[in-house]
């Protein structure tokens, strides 16, 4: 199984600008996803940024980067970018890592590659189950249903499928029958499917969800999605989950 991982990293960020460059236990973020991609079975590891502040750290520690616009409405925008700067063949299979996952586990991402690699969809991306109706019900955790073939039938800031004769009754733990997952913000995609995608206009649903994501759906692509085999700490959004997952790396360094 061949793939390449890409990182998306931008400097600009609404609640927590330069995060790819927040020093955390004495490395940047950045370092920290870098590491554990290099850890997983992809034959490449690339950062793509937009700033020079970026591309300098990537590349003071070893890693390998690679300019692009700063004009991509979003990280698969720029992922395909990389592309085709790299020439990379339509077959080629990339994983896009999100750069605020310093604890992502190697083997998610090579699990999400294989999912990619055993089928014949154009994208694959991981869930976990919701068992806590807060997390359900929290706009900031972005919900997906699935079909029969456990392709996404759709992903939502709103609680779906939502219970309509137990709402009530959703204010701590969902009843485990609950079909309530998690999207994990974790991809797989052929390089052909990502020149189609910048081929298409943002979508009215992309837009007011703010998932990328959606604009595929929207024009008929499969996205795969499997339970992820092993849990995913948190990533950094905020200035609490930065405080977490310091208070996570601290504890076993």
């Amino acid at each position: 199984m061949d793939f390449s991982v890409v990182i998306p990293a931008r400097y600009g960020s609404t609640r927590l600008p330069g995060k790819a460059l927040i020093d955390i236990a004495g490395k940047p973020m950045v370092q920290w996803v870098y590491e554990q991609a290099q850890q997983s079975s992809a034959s490449r590891v690339i950062v793509a940024t937009d700033d020079d502040r970026i591309q300098s750290v990537v590349e003071g520690f070893g890693g390998v980067c690679c300019m692009t616009s700063s004009s991509h409405p979003s990280g698969t925008d720029r992922l395909q970018e990389v592309a085709k700067l790299f020439d990379f063949d339509d077959d080629q299979i990339i994983v896009n890592v999100q750069g605020d996952e310093p604890l992502i586990p190697p083997s998610t991402i090579d699990q999400v590659a294989a999912v990619m690699s055993a089928s014949d969809v154009q994208m694959a991306t991981l869930a976990e189950r919701i068992s806590d109706a807060r997390d359900f019900q929290d706009p900031n955790v972005v919900k997906v249903v699935l079909d029969a073939n456990s392709c996404a039938l759709y992903f939502s800031r709103a609680p779906i499928p939502w219970p309509r004769e137990e709402s009530e009754g959703l204010h701590a733990a969902l009843p485990p029958e609950m079909p309530a997952l998690k999207h994990l913000g974790i991809y797989a995609y052929r390089v052909s499917m990502l020149n189609d995608y910048v081929s298409w206009e943002q979508t009215d649903l992309e837009r007011v969800e703010r998932l990328e994501q959606l604009r595929a759906l929207w024009h008929g692509v499969k996205i795969h999605t499997v339970i992820s085999q092993v849990p995913i700490p948190p990533g950094i959004d905020t200035e609490q989950d930065l405080k977490r997952v310091i208070e996570m790396i601290e504890r076993v360094i």
